[in-house]
């Protein structure tokens, strides 16, 4: 495996053979493009959500349905019924 002191030692795969470094440039460059990508998809998102509040949206409800868009219908309907148990029991409703 390549360390700090030799960078040249062997890859992970114990096979001997030294660090191709075409192969790591690519991987680097590929997931450089990536975080670049990703950084590009998140400016968007917020320009979505600037645009929902700008339209009266609540953002923050906004996100909450998204979140729960997410999740299983099946896992959701369990926590809420958890939660509504809970609630029931401290006396929230009734």
């Amino acid at each position: 495996m390549a360390s700090a002191e030799n960078p040249r030692a062997t890859a992970g795969d114990n096979s001997g053979d030294p660090v191709a470094g075409d192969q790591l440039k690519s991987i680097v460059e590929r997931i450089e493009r990536l975080e670049e990508e990703k950084k590009t998809i998140s400016d968007d998102v917020k320009e979505v959500y600037a645009e929902a509040k700008g339209n009266g949206y609540d953002v923050k409800i906004l996100r909450k349905v998204i979140a729960i868009r997410k999740r299983d219908a099946n896992e959701r309907a369990e926590e809420e019924a958890i939660l509504d148990l809970y609630l029931q029991a401290v006396g929230v409703f009734g």
